[in-house]
């Protein structure tokens, strides 16, 4: 077994997540790279603190179907989002207990969880934990969020959007399972609180989130399919990758600041591909990270930049503990109407970076509001210049300049005190609220 320091300059990346201990909070997510004993110990030996093994399910194994993946594109062929419709383990049940059994004997400082889909009958529960428990892992993950293929047999996603079914799979498990159970909580509903919540109340120990989004990434315009394609016919899939980073980061913290649901620990996943992705899915409130796409990308080595690049950063900041910034965003991440209606800031160029592209200017002119100048002098030089009486400081201009800190938004004194929007005299219901 191979060794490795914890982190840069006595930095302590060690987690407690759940009851479950690993060197770091770096977690490979359940998914193609977990599939079996060889994939799950290179990752150990990259560095990877531990591992959601893919997803079990009952005998015979399900059937897969080819071709599985397909993404939506950048500029340069860069993969912004990743679409699976790959299902569970197609592996029998008996092979990939008795690889978790060797798997985790041979690594035991490294964090083991295993994701268990089966129909939503308590027989089929009660049959598989007891399997699981005696391989040892450290815990097991309930995918209640697969978006394809398992729906449709009564599993996955249609479990995961009924609150009532998962409170009800969640009770069975803490019933049949000692160790942690972890809820993996699916995207695709209306409010994330209310399957947290659900999980809460069936004695879930953690929740993680998200399980893919529905999507259909492209189309085959001269086939007239979708892509994957399987022969002449494609199918909707789970969607993942940076692109879905922004809509995890937020059902992360509707988790974590409700208050129903506030101390339930929190496994982050969707569109981590570096190590500032994963401390800001850990400073609003998530207590592990776990990656799928960026390792089918780029390999597990990754894990190395991650490591490295969160320890310094959080030597700079005077962090010494994961726990020491865990959810530390979360006091200022609030709903609209609490937000300071008398705070205003204002764009600002700094002309001795501005490159006259003018890119500014059109967006502001023709979309917003009009409070950029475009000034050009007898030699016909340009130069644009803030208009600031107009400027209402929505930081389209900042966004999009191509120049790092050549626009950058000033705070504005206004001498007025703090006033949400329930206080504010414009508001028509504000005597009501």
């Amino acid at each position: 077994m191979t060794t490795f320091s914890n982190g840069f300059n006595g930095i302590d990346l060690s987690v407690d997540f759940a009851g479950i201990k690993a060197p770091n909070p770096f977690w490979l997510a359940s998914a193609p790279p977990t599939d079996k004993a060889y994939n799950v110990v290179r990752a150990y030996e990259a560095g990877w603190g531990g591992v959601v093994w893919k997803t079990l399910g009952e005998d015979p194994a399900a059937v897969n179907v080819s071709s599985r993946y397909s993404a939506h594109f950048g500029k340069n062929r860069e993969v912004l989002g990743f679409n699976n419709i790959e299902l569970i383990t197609d592996r029998s049940l008996e092979i990939n207990l008795r690889e978790i059994a060797a798997v985790k004997k041979a690594w035991p400082d490294r964090a083991l969880v295993v994701s268990i889909m089966v129909p939503c009958e308590e027989a089929a529960w009660k049959h598989i934990l007891p399997l699981v428990e005696a391989t040892g892992a450290d815990g097991i993950e309930l995918n209640l969020g697969c978006p394809h293929g398992m729906p449709e047999r009564g599993m996955g996603a249609a479990v995961g959007q009924n609150p009532d079914l998962i409170e009800k799979v969640t009770r069975w498990c803490k019933q049949y399972y000692p160790k942690p159970v972890i809820v993996k909580l699916t995207p695709n509903i209306t409010d994330i609180r209310a399957p947290a919540q659900a999980a809460l109340r069936g004695g879930a120990d953690a929740v993680s989130l998200i399980n893919t989004i529905n999507s259909i990434t492209s189309l085959d315009l001269d086939a007239m399919v979708a892509r994957p394609t399987v022969g002449s016919q494609s199918t909707h899939g789970g969607y993942c990758g940076s692109a879905v980073k922004p809509i995890a980061m937020n059902m992360v913290a509707e988790i974590a600041r409700d208050a129903a649901t506030r101390d339930l620990p929190i496994s982050g996943i969707g569109g981590i591909s570096n190590w500032r992705d994963a401390a800001e899915f850990i400073a609003l409130g998530a207590g592990s990270v776990q990656v799928c796409t960026a390792a089918m990308l780029h390999g597990f080595r990754i894990v190395e930049e991650m490591k490295d690049g969160l320890s310094r950063w959080m030597a700079e900041k005077d962090y010494r503990t994961i726990a020491d910034f865990s959810g530390k965003a979360i006091p200022n991440t609030t709903d609209w109407k609490h937000l300071d209606m008398n705070f205003q800031t204002i764009a600002h160029i700094d002309q001795d970076k501005c490159i006259e592209c003018g890119r500014c200017y059109i967006a502001c002119e023709d979309t917003s509001h009009q409070s950029i100048a475009k000034l050009v002098d007898a030699s016909g030089a340009r130069r644009y210049e803030v208009i600031e009486e107009e400027c209402v400081g929505c930081n389209l201009c900042q966004i999009t300049c191509p120049v790092q800190d050549c626009i950058t938004m000033v705070p504005q004194e206004t001498g007025k005190p703090y006033m949400s929007w329930n206080e504010d005299p414009r508001n028509p219901y504000r005597v009501a609220s």
